[in-house]
């Protein structure tokens, strides 16, 4: 029986409504049974190659219709000789506009033909969905019998399919005007609309309504929906607005047909996927059991839309347990209801329910189709099996079939996420270019690579060729947009600005809105604030965040004036400043030390209605200390303990760091010590305590929270790294300090100035020589190339750390190195001390032949080798060490060396010559 033509067949858009992917695509042949799965590997069975033309069927095949009814040009005597269903059939079976109107108009012309509200209905959906207005309107206009319940679902179904959802619920108003009530079809068609477009409550009530008998519309607020001069509605509601059919229609009585229950199986479909959406599973679940009751009984449909709404949900115990009542039910499971499992689990991402399912299509005689293998490829792909998904392409491929335009996306993710660009690019040319892809598809294929900051191959695939013509969509330059903020290319952004308005595409919304986050992040205001004006010309007006991000980048830069102003423009525009703006304007304030300002707009804050939050109070507490003012401060750090939450740890940090400046140690060690106990205490708080207890002299209780700091790790900057090594410096603590210093080095923390100031401060106080500490630090303030690292090797080597310090000379003496005289002193020393001696004479040959001349504290160093067990040859190395010094330094220097070095032999020699 061929159902009604503006009633879509009986729970179809219940089950995608739900959540379930597109239950349709191509059908393969017989499902072989697949075989066991690897334990290493996913084993998929092979899809069968695609059924032929002449094994596929019609929709309306079920009703065997005679031969003149299935030819597409009958005769006009094979028209007569049809049954007005049959006539319907065909008619319904147009593929193009044009025929089913030229076909509807010869069906008129017929001798004897009755007017037919079904045959106008499909006619006008015909003409809807294809978006002929003009012929829509001369449809409606010359019907021969008035708009009935079948017109007027079957248009409104059409206008919610191509998008037009408040066109088609304004068509409720001229039902009302009318005086025509919703029958079950219609109520159910616009519940539909209203459901998918989330007014879940206003559908319920139209429902509720209908149910009680009454049918209202002004709940809708159907009249705040504007109504275009020139828009495809115009001509159906243009007599609503007439002032005579109003005044007509004002006296219509409330339309009352009695206490009523849904017959159709489609209804319940309907509302059992809205109440699923609507998270009122349990009406769901009475809906489907009160069917039966009322002489309707389930189909498939309706326990594909009960595991839908339930498995999405996460009742996956539920959802099993309904497929398996299906089969009790003796209602046989098709394609779609496994799908729907797969869907389910794919959902939660269990790959073995969605292969589990995918396997026992072909098992129980169905075919997989196109969204099965969707669903599969998909589950894949998002848990990165590379070689399975690529099996899975191949197989769909082999059976003639191609990957779904869906998910292309998600392949191509899967392999930018994993880096496997050059199969990316394979994959992309093999399936994307020259190919029918969706702007949306391409869009999101291009962000794969945007959000990574891969602009050039986002820009690739941009340019790229496609089928269908090469004009980009306004959403592609978005992403472009996108991609050029990510990776900070803002000189690009001004072509891809050229080609949007060398093109016929338009900026959107979003396209502003991205243009001006990036630029305002990315450091420019000034071009952000010129593209605000842009979109307000465009006709958009900027929404509170879009304002926020210029003020933003205005109160980053310090441009006091600039931010107030568009504050202002704001406000002039009718945009209400939120927390957030107010918040960035007192943070401005507070940065600058105006606390007057700071304090004016926190009270235009709470002028507004808007009770600061812990991100405004804290602002306000660094604006009073700037000041030292505590008290006010301390009032509002007190404020914050009674709201939701608490103080967080940037009010209490800065609490503290006031404490810490005026020298309160009670009320700072009060603080800190609710921060340890929540464990909310951060390397900040450890650092500010630090230094507050060591300023105070208290040097114990200094050491102890260093050690704690320095044993939680929470050690992340050099500023945390500076206040434990202060600790041990004050303690001459070498050997700590200098492993201090190698933990900043592996976690690539570079020492800072504080840090090398302790650095020299230890070896002042670590018997090293004064000529050598003289000599680092002149290196370091002559900002030397290698004086930082020998600065370390050095530290490392007085320190007995001599594995680490020989790292450092190796690295310096590398042949790309050019190190001074001061770097060749220092691995003299730490091979010297680690009895490295013949790597030291080497150096010294080197520094000999570079024109290098030794001082007074590299011959100490190499002085000190005389003796060493390792010294080779050593009555002709020792006169070559004293042919070189007499040749090289004047004697009482090189009697100096001698005696400082311990050689008191060789200096007596050197005195007797």
């Amino acid at each position: 029986m061929t159902p009604i033509p503006h009633c879509p067949p009986a729970g179809g858009a219940a089950v995608t409504g739900a959540g379930a992917p597109p239950l349709g695509g191509a059908r393969s042949g017989p499902f072989p049974p697949p075989s066991p799965p690897a334990a290493s590997r996913i084993h998929l069975p092979r899809l069968p190659p695609p059924p032929s033309l002449s094994s596929s069927s019609s929709p309306a095949s079920s009703s065997s219709p005679s031969p003149a009814a299935s030819a597409l040009h009958p005769s006009d005597e094979a028209l007569s000789a049809m049954s007005p269903r049959e006539q319907t059939s065909l008619l319904s079976r147009q593929r193009c506009w044009r025929r089913a109107r030229d076909l509807f108009g010869r069906m008129r012309a017929l001798p004897g033909y009755a007017p037919n509200p079904v045959h106008d209905a499909v006619l006008l959906r015909h003409l809807a969905r294809a978006r002929r207005w003009d012929e829509l309107r001369r449809a409606w206009l010359g019907m021969a019998l008035p708009p009935s319940n079948t017109a007027y679902a079957a248009v409104a179904d059409a206008l919610a399919k191509v998008g037009l959802a408040r066109g088609a619920l304004l068509l409720l108003r001229h039902m009302r005007a009318r005086g025509v009530a919703p029958d079950e079809v219609s109520m159910n068609t616009f519940v539909r609309v209203l459901k998918d477009q989330g007014r879940y409550a206003d559908a319920l009530a139209l429902f509720r309504n209908w149910c009680d008998g009454r049918f209202e519309v002004d709940f809708l607020d159907l009249d705040d929906i504007a109504i275009d001069s020139d828009g495809p509605m115009q001509f159906l509601l243009a007599d609503i607005c007439d002032d005579k059919f109003a005044a007509a229609s004002a006296g219509v009585p409330a339309i009352d047909e009695g206490p009523r229950k849904p017959k159709l199986v489609a209804t319940y479909n309907t509302l059992i996927d809205l109440y699923g959406k609507a998270g009122k599973l349990k009406d769901a679940l009475d809906m489907f059991l009160d069917m039966p009751t009322h002489g309707v009984m389930p189909d498939t449909y309706t326990f594909n839309t009960l595991i839908s709404v339930f498995g999405l949900s996460g009742n996956m115990a539920q959802a099993e347990a309904l497929f398996a009542n299906m089969v009790v039910r003796g209602i046989n499971p098709d394609t779609k209801t496994y799908n729907v499992m797969m869907t389910v689990f794919a959902s939660i991402g269990d790959l073995d329910g969605v292969l589990k399912y995918y396997r026992q299509i072909g098992k129980a005689g169905l075919d997989v189709d196109a969204v099965s293998n969707r669903i599969v490829l998909q589950a894949l792909c998002k848990r990165k099996m590379v070689r399975e998904a690529e099996d899975m392409i191949e197989g769909i491929l082999n059976s003639g079939g191609s990957v779904h335009e869906q998910s292309l996306p998600v392949v191509m993710k899967m392999y930018v996420d994993l880096g496997l660009l050059e199969e990316a690019n394979i994959f992309f040319e093999g399936h994307c270019r020259g190919k029918w892809v969706s702007s949306k598809n391409f869009a999101a294929i291009m962000d794969a690579f945007a959000v990574r900051g891969l602009w050039e191959e986002a820009e690739h695939i941009f340019f790229s060729r496609r089928g269908g013509g090469d004009v980009n969509d306004i959403v592609e330059y978005n992403v472009m947009v996108k991609a050029y903020g990510q990776a900070k290319q803002y000189d690009r952004v001004s072509s891809l600005l050229e080609s949007i308005e060398e093109s016929a595409v338009s900026p959107d919304e979003c396209t502003y809105n991205s243009l001006i986050q990036m630029f305002s992040v990315g450091g420019f205001p000034q071009r952000a604030k010129k593209l605000l004006g842009k979109m307000k010309d465009a006709g958009f007006q900027p929404k509170c965040e879009t304002y926020s991000a210029v003020i933003k980048s205005y109160s980053r830069h310090c441009l006091v004036p600039e931010a107030i102003g568009l504050f202002n423009e704001m406000k002039s525009s009718g945009v209400e400043p939120n927390i957030v703006v107010y918040g960035l304007l007192i943070d401005m304030f507070a940065e600058t030390g105006n606390i007057k300002k700071a304090l004016h707009y926190s009270n235009l804050l709470e002028e507004s209605g808007i009770s600061p939050n812990q991100v405004v109070l804290t602002s306000l507490i660094k604006a009073y200390s700037k000041y030292n003012c505590w008290k006010e401060a301390q009032d509002l750090y007190s404020r914050m303990r009674n709201m939701v939450g608490g103080p967080d740890i940037i009010a209490s940090n800065a609490m503290l760091n006031l404490y810490a400046k005026l020298g309160m140690v009670t009320e700072a060690k009060e603080i800190f010590d609710s921060l340890r106990r929540n464990s909310h205490a951060d390397d900040v708080s450890y650092t500010t305590m630090v230094y507050l207890y060591k300023g105070m002299g208290l040097l114990s209780e200094s050491t102890k929270i260093a050690c704690e700091l320095h044993k939680s790790g929470l050690l992340s900057d050099c500023v945390s790294y500076n206040a434990v090594m202060a600790c041990h410096v004050a303690k001459g603590n070498l050997r700590d300090c200098a492993e201090l210093v190698q933990e900043m080095i592996v976690a690539n923390i570079p020492p800072d100035a504080s840090t090398f100031g302790m650095i020299f401060s230890l070896m002042q106080n670590g018997h090293v020589s004064a000529a050598e500490v003289l000599q680092l630090e002149s290196a370091y303030n002559d900002s030397k190339s290698s004086a930082k690292q020998a600065i370390i090797a050095f530290l490392f080597s007085i320190a007995g750390m001599h594995t680490a310090a020989l790292e450092i000379c190796e690295q310096l003496l590398r042949p790309e190195w050019t190190i001074d005289a001061c770097a060749y002193n220092v691995c003299f020393k730490v091979y010297a001390s680690c009895g490295k001696v013949e790597k030291a004479f080497s150096l010294f040959m080197r520094m000999n032949d570079l024109g290098l001349k030794p001082d007074t504290v590299a011959c100490i160093h190499l002085a000190t080798c005389y003796g060493k067990p390792r010294v080779s040859k050593g009555l002709r190395t020792n006169a070559l060490l004293e042919y070189r010094t007499d040749e090289l330094m004047p004697s009482h220097n090189a009697l100096a060396v001698y005696i400082e070095a311990g050689k008191h032999n060789v200096a007596v020699q050197l005195v007797k010559k």
